[in-house]
């Protein structure tokens, strides 16, 4: 069993409540904060110790105890938005969780990325964490690559940063509940004759990556590390496999790409000068998923970290609707 007490953030949302309860059973100690009252009431009652905490505001080292370690994966994850709101989910409260772990003298500190930071409008296969990062392609991943270089500029730390595509699996509220949703409603767009692929990662996987880095010698501190299944799929492929599990009937519609995209980016624009307008339907970033072959080079954290990925995509799918958790 191995010995370390672990502030987990975002602990009341999809990969960091999982995470809970992964790390405690591999026997650390989980401390977990997150800003949901009723989420961080059932954690509690699963039995962790729980504080809630806004992560945009400077943090006391004194109300988490001694910490060895942070994982931190609390973000604003959305296609769209206003700046301010990313800069202050992502950035500001990067800073001050980095302020904390300095305080509290931290010997690990483990921040999930994104891969949206490599995002571009091309096919890009075998990415390698070396590759020149293009202009952000939205506000999240403009403000991820920001909050990614807050953490790796602080060495004493032993700053780790993980970088895993599109998480899903039991207890997902994002990737495969919205696809579903949309493919209920709506026909599908079908870009470029159906060429887009895209790798995306087990939630069981993720958690194991992030245990490989918390445990990690010193040769990865201050490394970035790809984590994803390894297998990049048909993009309408992966669609049409959790459709039919779900017994719903998707319809594909040909589409040309630049027009709907420069459409799409029009209604972005009017939904963040509207105040309380949230996220539009279709935005440009989910579109272009739809578009291009997309997959990561995971050789480094093979080759550093130990990690692998353990979960094929058509035995996590089963998982999920085993669960019940996609309807």
């Amino acid at each position: 069993m191995i010995s370390l007490r672990v502030l987990v953030t975002g602990a009341t949302g999809f990969l960091g409540g999982r995470l809970c309860g992964f790390l405690r059973d591999q026997g650390l100690d989980v401390v977990a904060t997150g800003r949901s009252a009723p989420r961080c009431a059932d954690l509690r009652d699963q039995g962790f110790e729980v504080h809630r905490a806004d992560l945009t505001c400077s943090l006391d080292p004194v109300q988490f105890g001694g910490l060895d370690a942070i994982a931190h994966t609390a973000a604003l994850s959305a296609p769209s938005g206003a700046l301010p709101a990313f800069q202050s989910a992502n950035v500001d409260a990067t800073r001050n969780v980095v302020a904390l772990a300095q305080q509290a003298q931290v010997r690990r500190f483990v921040n999930i990325s994104s891969p949206s930071v490599y995002f571009a409008l091309r096919d890009q296969l075998d990415i390698r964490e070396t590759c020149p990062l293009p202009a952000p392609f939205n506000n999240y991943a403009r403000t991820k690559a920001e909050a990614e270089q807050i953490v790796l500029a602080t060495p004493s730390i032993g700053p780790i940063s993980l970088r895993p595509r599109g998480i899903y699996g039991p207890g997902d509220t994002a990737l495969l509940p919205r696809l579903l949703k949309t493919a209920q409603s709506h026909p599908l767009p079908l870009f470029r004759n159906g060429r887009a692929s895209i790798d995306l990662t087990h939630i069981s996987d993720v958690c194991r990556a992030v245990l490989a880095a918390l445990t990690a010698g010193v040769e990865a501190e201050g490394e970035i590390f790809n984590i994803s299944g390894g297998e990049a799929l048909p993009t309408k492929k992966i669609i049409e496999m959790a459709c039919q599990r779900a017994d719903v009937q998707p319809r594909w519609r040909p589409m040309p790409l630049r027009p709907t995209l420069a459409a799409a980016r029009m209604v972005e624009q009017v939904y963040t000068l509207w105040p309380g307008a949230g996220e539009p339907k279709v935005t440009a970033y989910a579109l272009a998923l739809l578009a291009f072959e997309q997959s990561l080079n995971i050789d480094k954290a093979s080759r550093v970290l130990n990690w692998h990925p353990n979960i094929r995509f058509n035995e996590g799918i089963e998982s999920v609707f085993w669960a019940g958790s996609v309807s």
